[in-house]
């Protein structure tokens, strides 16, 4: 007679957990990587063939692959013998730390995430949050880029809504890879903006290997054609204006360029600018010496406060949007014509030689960028309202002045909306409401005059055409 096996509880459980994991191994997981591949390759097929600058092979590489590649680049690795005799450090410790750079850099894009993910998360916030508007886009000039150059979106810096709003505009046309700074590695948004293909830096750092490994990253995906996005000021403008160019990530594209041998990199001049920038009263704080500091909690306090507003105002349909987001893009502008204009090979050039022409080019591309930052309505009402002074404004008087400043700024070639004069009364009207909600103006006996304590922030919305205003 046979006899009964017992065995423990907790043995049991192991058991039927080794089992699940073999179960899940050997035929889950495999046919939830095919069917997850098929989808993507699927994806990938369709959006291809509607891309104006298709996704390159790199962007699809594996990411293990790319950081393997760049930990082990040639100048990476004379950059770790050279950082670990200088600083009597192992080899082995200083290659570990190139690798964590590398895999700090690089991102993880996925074409799937970008595609149908972030650019239905990037509109639907864009469009709820403002009326958003593109133009000056010369399709002529679009066509006649060589489908194999490196395309290279540089900008000015508003807000951080720059990154969702110009990546969901530009979607129908590429992918952008952008550098974001350290706060953006904050969970999860440092995942999501892996996805989306973005890139980290650090901004500041002074260790001469970060910044190698940094350099031939940038080097790497420029040479393989990955279209990217520079924000050339590197920073958020502050006052409303646009500020010096930084030059480090431009002079990483160029460095080794040579116009005979390398594919074209063709930069594109994006400018950008809001009737609200959500940041605007953060950043006016931040030139303010004698503002006390603000640690996180304020912020996260302020932040969490200020979308709770909101979200109260669309439960009582009080809410409305931030006015008018506008994105124009300029002319192309090819660097290999720019070289053999300028007689220049940036690759036989030592940086002394090399970063003064850089700079040359950096400030031509800041003043290509100024010619299509958009004239939004609270620019023009915020020079209209400066201009006034103490004078208290009927709403005619606004009307009256804001076309003959809007003919002005036309006849100086701004990029100005070209609407009918109905709805531009409409617009203006808008505007100024908003202007009233936000306390930025106040009524006086039936007229409409500047808040004495707001004239900062209204010199932050009038500066971001100030270029105009000064001719």
């Amino acid at each position: 007679m046979g006899s009964d096996i017992t065995i423990s509880l907790w043995l049991f459980i192991l058991l039927l957990c080794i089992a699940g994991i073999s179960l899940m191994d050997r035929i889950l997981i495999p046919s939830t990587r095919w069917f997850l591949s098929r989808r993507i390759k699927r994806v990938i097929e369709e959006i291809g063939s509607r891309l104006d600058i298709e996704i390159r092979p790199f962007q699809l590489t594996k990411r293990q692959v790319l950081i393997d590649r760049l930990s082990y680049d040639p100048k990476v690795i004379e950059a770790i013998k050279s950082h670990a005799a200088e600083n009597h450090l192992p080899l082995e410790m200083v290659q570990k730390k190139a690798i964590r750079y590398a895999k700090e850099i690089i991102p993880s894009f996925n074409a799937y995430f970008y595609f149908r993910t972030g650019y239905w998360i990037a509109k639907r916030i864009a469009r709820l949050l403002y009326r958003v508007r593109v133009g000056l886009v010369p399709d002529d000039a679009y066509r006649r880029i060589d489908p194999d150059s490196t395309v290279v979106f540089v900008m000015n810096h508003r807000s951080n809504m720059d990154y969702i709003i110009v990546a969901f505009l530009a979607a129908e046309r590429t992918t952008l890879s952008y550098a974001v700074g350290e706060w953006a590695k904050i969970w999860p948004l440092h995942m999501l903006f892996r996805f989306m293909g973005a890139f980290f830096v650090r901004r500041n750092s002074k260790n001469p290997l970060y910044r190698r490994v940094l350099e031939r990253y940038i080097h790497m995906a420029t040479q393989e054609g990955v279209c990217q996005a520079v924000f050339l000021e590197g920073g958020l403008s502050r006052d409303g204006r646009m500020g010096k160019p930084k030059l480090g990530l431009v002079d990483y594209m160029l460095r080794h360029f040579d116009p005979q041998r390398d594919r074209d990199l063709v930069f594109i001049p994006v400018g950008i600018n809001y009737d609200r920038t959500i940041e605007d009263r953060s950043l006016l704080r931040s030139l303010d010496p004698d503002a006390p500091a603000k640690g996180v909690l304020f912020i996260l306090r302020k932040t969490i406060g200020f979308i709770g507003r909101n979200i109260v105002q669309m439960m009582f349909s009080q809410w409305r949007r931030f006015g008018y987001a506008c994105v124009n893009f300029g002319n192309p502008i090819s660097i290999q014509s720019y070289c053999r204009t300028k007689n220049v090979v940036f690759s036989n050039l030592e940086r002394e030689e090399r970063f003064p022409l850089i700079e040359v080019l950096c400030e031509s591309l800041l003043k290509e960028i100024s010619h299509v930052i958009p004239v939004v309505p609270i620019s023009v009402l915020a020079v209209i309202f400066l201009d006034a002074g103490d004078e208290a404004l009927t709403v005619q008087m606004i009307e009256y002045r804001s076309q003959q400043l809007i003919q002005q700024l036309s006849d100086q070639g701004a990029p100005v909306f070209d609407i009918s004069q109905s709805a531009r009364s409409q617009m203006i009207s808008d505007t100024l409401e908003m202007m009233l909600i936000r306390r930025m103006i106040h009524v006086d006996k039936g007229r409409l005059i500047i808040v004495a304590d707001q004239i900062p922030l209204l010199k932050y919305y009038a500066n971001a055409i100030n270029h105009w205003i000064n001719l």
